[in-house]
C-alpha cells in the first residue's frame, strides 16, 4: 500500500501539569517555527484567555513542524495534536485522536501515572495505537524516573494492551529546558548526552507510522474541529484520509443523518507553526482546513461525488454531570456594566438577558462541543446542560459570562441510568497525593461521601498516595473542603470509572445560610454583629435582595439575617462613625466555588460583574411553609 513518508501525525497526550504545552513550545522554536528576533510567550498553544488564567488546556488544538533530518534527506512535516490533560475535556482528546496515527504520553519524572494519565491512555490504546514514553521534568529533585516507568508499565498491563502496545520506545526529557534523550540521566538531572530535542524528533520518525492510503480509492476526509472566522466564516478542520482535496473543488456532504449534498471548498489552508496558509491540494494523511460549507458539523465527512462513501462517526462518552442553566430572574437582573469597562448604568439593552439569546449561545456551542448535551425543561426560560464534569460546565458558565450573558445557574447533579431496574450513578476514581500528617482527615472526609479505598502506598518521603473509588456527587463541594483540611497542601485528581448502583442519601455539607430578609446596602454595622453567627461573603457597601446568600451560618441551618441594619445616631455617638477595623474580611467565591457550596434549594447568579448565590425562592414565608409541608408530608 502507498505510503506518505513526508508526513506525520501524533497526538500529545498527559495528566493535567505534566509539560504537554511545553514541550510543543520547545519542539515549535527548535523546528524553526519563529524568526530569531521574534518575541515568543510561554505555553503559546494556551491561547485562549482562560487556558492562560487557569493554567490549563481547554481545547484540542493542532500545530505543524518542519523538521529537516539530522541524516539528510527530505524535510518531514510532523502535525502535532495539543490535548487537555483533563477528563472534563475528553470530548477534545476522543476528537485529538480520531486525527492521529500515534501518541506521545508525558508522564511527570515525579508524580508518574495519574487518573487522567489512565484515561488519555485508554482511549490510545483502544484506537489500536502505538505509545512513546516520554518521562518528562527529569530535572524535579524529587524525581524518580525508575519507579514512574514501571508504574507506566504496570498502567499499560492494567488497561489490556497489547504485546507491540507494551515495547514502547522511551525518552527522557526536560521541555522547559528543551533538552530530550534516549538515556536515562539520573534522578533530579538534566540529560547531559543531548542539547536538543534531536532524539525526541529522530524517535518520532521513526515510531509513528506514516500515513497509509489506496491510490485507487475515492476522496475521503473527517470533519474533527471547528473554527471560524470573520471573513470565511465557518472553518472544518479536517483529516484527508483518502483522495486528494482541492480548493475550488465540488464535494459531496455526508450528514450526521446520512444525508448527502454538493458544495464547494471556497477556500483550503494547511497549518504552519502556529498560522493557517493557502494551499492549492491537501493529500492523504494531511490536516487541514476549509470553508465554503456553513452549516458543517463534527463527525461529518467530505467525499467525492460520484461515490460518497461516509467515515465512522465521532463517538464520546456519556455526560457525567448536569445543572440547569436559565435567564437571570434576580431583583438585580440587567443592573451594571457589561464586564467590559462599561459604567454601572448600563440598560438592560446592553447585556443578554432574554432566553432567546441564552438558546442561541447554548445552541452555539454545541456546534463545536461533542461531549456536551442540552435538554429542554419543563420551564421555557431554563435548559439543562450535560457534560463530563463540574469544571467543563463552569468553563462554558465563564465564557458567557465574559461575553455579557446574565444566568442563574442551578446546583450540579449526576446523571444517572437505569440498568437492569435498578437506578445506577456515575462513580469516579480519585487520586489523592496528602502528607502522612492529614492522612486521618482525608479518609474522614471521603467517608462521609460514601468513598471506597482501593488502594494506598507510601512513598517514603513523608507524602501517601490513596486510590478511592467515590460517587460523583460525593466529590461536588469536595475541593474546597479538602483544601481546607490538608492546609493547602493535597493534590487530587479524579477520573470516571463507570457506573454503580445508587449510593445512598449523602450530606456533604453540614453548615446552613446566612440569608439577606430585605433588600439594601450592607453596611459595617450589621456585619460586625453578624460574623459571629459564621462565615460573611459580602463587604459593606454590597447591594443584596431578599433570599441573596450573604455567608455560610455556623450551625446547620438557615438563618434570615438583616444586613443592612443601620447604626442610629444618638446623643452619644454619630451614625456614621463605623468601625471597620473590626470587620473580618469576607471570603470571596470564585464560580466553581459558588456552585460547590449549593444545597438543593439554592442557585447561582451570574453577571460579567459578580458571582452571587441565592435561594431558589427569594420570599421568606413560601420557604418557610415549603419546609413546613416538607416536615410534615
Amino acid at each position: 500500500m502507498p505510503t506518505r513518508h513526508d508526513i506525520r501525525n501524533v497526538a500529545i497526550v498527559a495528566h493535567v501539569d505534566h509539560g504537554k504545552t511545553t514541550l510543543v513550545d520547545a519542539m515549535l522554536k527548535q523546528a524553526g517555527a519563529f524568526a530569531a528576533h521574534q518575541q515568543v510567550d510561554d505555553r503559546v498553544m494556551d491561547s485562549n484567555d482562560l487556558e492562560r488564567e487557569k493554567g490549563i488546556t481547554i481545547l484540542a488544538k493542532n500545530t505543524a513542524v518542519k523538521y529537516h533530518p539530522k541524516a539528510g534527506g527530505a524535510p518531514v512535516t510532523i502535525n502535532i495534536i495539543d490535548t487537555p490533560g483533563h477528563a472534563d475535556f475528553g470530548g477534545e482528546v476522543e476528537r485529538g485522536l480520531s486525527m492521529v496515527d500515534a501518541v506521545v504520553l508525558l508522564v511527570d519524572a515525579s508524580e508518574g501515572p495519574l487518573p487522567q494519565t489512565r484515561f488519555v491512555l485508554r482511549k490510545a490504546l483502544q484506537a489500536r495505537m502505538p505509545v512513546i514514553l516520554c518521562i518528562n521534568k527529569t530535572d524535579r529533585p524529587d524525581s524518580r524516573i525508575d519507579e514512574v516507568v514501571n508504574e507506566t508499565y504496570d498502567l499499560f498491563l492494567d488497561l489490556d494492551a497489547d504485546e507491540d502496545q507494551i515495547e514502547f520506545p522511551i525518552v527522557y526529557a526536560c521541555a522547559r529546558d528543551g533538552i530530550a534523550s534516549l538515556t536515562k540521566p539520573a534522578d533530579g538531572t538534566v540529560p547531559a548526552d543531548s542539547d536538543s530535542l534531536e532524539p525526541f524528533f529522530s524517535t518520532l520518525l521513526e515510531y509513528v507510522p506514516a500515513p497509509e492510503f489506496d491510490s485507487a480509492a475515492p476522496l475521503q476526509a473527517h470533519v474533527t474541529n471547528l473554527d471560524a472566522d470573520n471573513f470565511l466564516g465557518r472553518i472544518a478542520l479536517l483529516r484527508v484520509e483518502q483522495g486528494e482535496l482541492r480548493k475550488g473543488q465540488n464535494v459531496a456532504w455526508i450528514k450526521r443523518d446520512g444525508t448527502v449534498s454538493n458544495v464547494r471548498i471556497s477556500e483550503l489552508m494547511m497549518t504552519e507553526a502556529l498560522t493557517r496558509k493557502p494551499a492549492e491540494v491537501a493529500g492523504p494523511g494531511d490536516i487541514c482546513a476549509v470553508a465554503g460549507i456553513p452549516d458543517i458539523m463534527i463527525g461529518e465527512t467530505l467525499a467525492d461525488p460520484e461515490n460518497p462513501v461516509a467515515l465512522p462517526l465521532i463517538t464520546v462518552d456519556d455526560p457525567a454531570i448536569s445543572m440547569t442553566v436559565g435567564t437571570n430572574t434576580s431583583p438585580l437582573v440587567g443592573r451594571g456594566g457589561t464586564g467590559k469597562g462599561a459604567d454601572n448604568k448600563a440598560a438592560v439593552k446592553d447585556r443578554k438577558v432574554t432566553a432567546r439569546q441564552v438558546k442561541d449561545r447554548l445552541d452555539r456551542e454545541l456546534v463545536g462541543n461533542v461531549s456536551l448535551r442540552v435538554l429542554d425543561t419543563e420551564r421555557p426560560d431554563a435548559w439543562e446542560v450535560q457534560g463530563r464534569g463540574e469544571l467543563a460546565l463552569a468553563i462554558l458558565v465563564e465564557q458567557m459570562r465574559r461575553e455579557g450573558f446574565e444566568l442563574t445557574i442551578g446546583k450540579p447533579q449526576v446523571v444517572t441510568k437505569e440498568v437492569d431496574g435498578k437506578v445506577h450513578e456515575p462513580v469516579e476514581r480519585m487520586t489523592i497525593d496528602v502528607p502522612e500528617e492529614h492522612m486521618g482527615a482525608v479518609t474522614q472526609l471521603m467517608g462521609v461521601r460514601k468513598g471506597r479505598m482501593d488502594n494506598m502506598s507510601n512513598h517514603g518521603s513523608g507524602w501517601v498516595r490513596m486510590e478511592f473509588v467515590v460517587p460523583s456527587r460525593g466529590l461536588i463541594g469536595f475541593r474546597t473542603e479538602f483544601l481546607t483540611n490538608t492546609r493547602g497542601t493535597g493534590i487530587a485528581h479524579s477520573i470516571h470509572e463507570g457506573h454503580e448502583p445508587w449510593f445512598g442519601t449523602l450530606t456533604t455539607r453540614n453548615n446552613g445560610s446566612l440569608v439577606a430578609d430585605r433588600s439594601g446596602a450592607v453596611t459595617a454595622f450589621a456585619m460586625t454583629n453578624l460574623q459571629e453567627r459564621g462565615v460573611l461573603f459580602v463587604e459593606p457597601g454590597t447591594e443584596v435582595y431578599e433570599g441573596m446568600i450573604v455567608g455560610e451560618n455556623s450551625r446547620s441551618d438557615d438563618m434570615d439575617v438583616n444586613i443592612t441594619k443601620e447604626k442610629k445616631l444618638t446623643n452619644m455617638r454619630s451614625s456614621s462613625a463605623d468601625s471597620f477595623e473590626a470587620i473580618v474580611p469576607p471570603r470571596k467565591l470564585s464560580l466553581e466555588q459558588s456552585l460547590e457550596f449549593c444545597r438543593d434549594d439554592e442557585c447561582v447568579e451570574v453577571t460579567p460583574e459578580s458571582v452571587r448565590i441565592r435561594k431558589v425562592n427569594l420570599d421568606a414565608r413560601e420557604r418557610a411553609r415549603a419546609a413546613s409541608r416538607a416536615k410534615h408530608g
